[in-house]
């Protein structure tokens, strides 16, 4: 084990102003905490609260600043102007990966399959978009993250409400083919996939949901996840190739379903995944045997 002293003065960047604010804070406390327990002179930081020119004063960067502002390019941004080392992705990744439908529209020009998509405006044609990408649908804020503001359509008349639920939470809004099969991320560190993890939320919710992500204890997951070796492979090697179009780096995880006819269609990238005791990071991590301290510290000395 590197003495901690290495890393310096750190700080757990979380909180901030997003939507994600809550699960942000989560992140950060446990983080925090399993840095600490291993002697890391590591101390909260939250935009909310310090004045974001305060970093000059650490040596480097944990950043588990959840959704906009931290996820989006711009604390990246700032940290490789003080060039203070941190983690995950540079501005190029996060900028893209925080935009459902640039990442998109870069993995088909990359021939990555995803899942059929249409930009969502208060004028649209609403009839039109059940004619290209047919029902149900799911409605997607494009620059939010925990699945905040989406909601599942299954009829044409609750496409308006959606639209504008969605829309609450940020300008700009797609609607995305729903995909009926099996769901599945991929977590990735050091540019290796860990085990595929396959997600079952209970019955009673339509989607993996924010509720199913943060508060609820009946979703199930499953490492093995059923596939066969080969498909894994495959979802894995897929996913590596999703990752690195669009320039991500250190750590992320990517989401992906398996329709009935068994194709793999990938819906989002994130390129600063959750890290509370419901995340997915974590347990990926374990199914190969590194425990939490261990990943944070794995993932902090990515900085050195």
């Amino acid at each position: 084990m590197t003495d901690p002293s290495v890393f310096g003065k750190v700080a757990v960047v979380c909180g901030g102003l997003s939507n994600e604010r809550e699960v942000s804070l989560n992140s950060g406390m446990a983080v925090l905490s399993a840095l600490q327990a291993q002697g890391v002179d590591a101390a909260q930081f939250d935009p909310m609260h310090n004045d974001i020119t305060e970093l000059k004063q650490y040596d480097r960067v944990f950043n588990v600043l959840h959704g906009r502002g931290g996820e989006d390019g711009r604390l990246q941004g700032l940290l490789e102007w003080l060039e203070i080392p941190q983690t995950g992705s540079g501005i190029l990744a996060s900028a893209i990966g925080m935009d459902k439908v640039r990442t998109k529209q870069l993995w088909q020009g990359c021939g990555i399959a995803t899942a059929p998509f249409a930009l969502l405006t208060a004028d649209t044609d609403w009839q039109q978009i059940v004619n290209t990408l047919g029902l149900p649908l799911i409605i997607k804020p494009v620059h939010e993250g925990s699945s905040i503001g989406m909601s599942k359509v299954n009829h044409l008349d609750e496409l308006p409400g959606a639209y504008e639920m969605a829309v609450a939470c940020g300008d700009v809004v797609m609607a995305e083919k729903w995909i009926t099969g099996r769901e599945f991320t991929i977590v990735i560190i050091d540019d290796e996939p860990y085990p595929v993890i396959r997600l079952e939320p209970a019955d009673i919710t339509n989607f993996y949901d924010y509720e199913a992500k943060y508060n609820r204890n009946d979703t199930s997951y499953f490492i093995p996840c059923g596939l066969s070796a080969a498909e894994e492979k495959y979802l894995q090697a897929l996913s590596l190739s999703a990752f690195r179009a669009v320039d991500a780096k250190g750590w992320g995880r990517i989401d992906a379903m398996q329709d009935e006819a068994g194709h793999f269609w990938l819906l989002e990238i994130n390129t600063v995944p959750g890290m509370t005791d419901h995340s997915l990071v974590p347990m990926a991590a374990k199914a190969k045997g590194m425990d939490f301290e261990a990943l944070c510290w794995h993932i902090l000395a990515q900085t050195l």
